[in-house]
């Protein structure tokens, strides 16, 4: 069983930056497909970013493409999402995933292709 928690979220205004974190219990972090993936009041959820095991491959929504930058730290077990130029539209519940049934070079964009889940943070912009 892999356990994920994400930290790092909280209320910024309109324009400013974050960083969210998401720390793994697996002990084959490196293997692990990983994604964000956000959810608004009353929307589905909707896939934000996503890297692979090795980190050398990464894909993003259209949204986010050149404000936001997933990342990884295999050595730290950590998942990143840099955050920046943010936007009221922006705000969600914030969730990262995993999955170790992939090849370490694959990028998944769809939540039914995780197997762990992490809790969620909440990302609030202000206009």
């Amino acid at each position: 069983q892999v356990q994920l928690v994400e930290s790092g979220g909280g209320l910024v205004q309109a324009g400013g930056s974050l960083r969210l974190s998401c720390t793994t219990s697996g002990r084959t972090f490196s293997s692990y497909a990983m994604g964000w993936f956000r959810q608004a009041p009353g929307k589905e959820r909707e896939f934000v970013a996503a890297i692979s095991g090795s980190g050398d491959y990464t894909t993003y929504a259209d949204s986010v493409k050149g404000r936001f930058t997933i990342s990884r730290d295999n050595p730290k077990n950590t998942l990143y999402l840099q955050m920046n130029s943010l936007r009221p539209e922006d705000t969600a519940v914030y969730s990262c995933a995993a999955d170790e049934r992939s090849s370490r070079t694959a990028v998944l964009s769809t939540p039914s292709a995780y197997h762990y889940w992490g809790q969620g943070t909440q990302v609030t912009v202000s206009s």
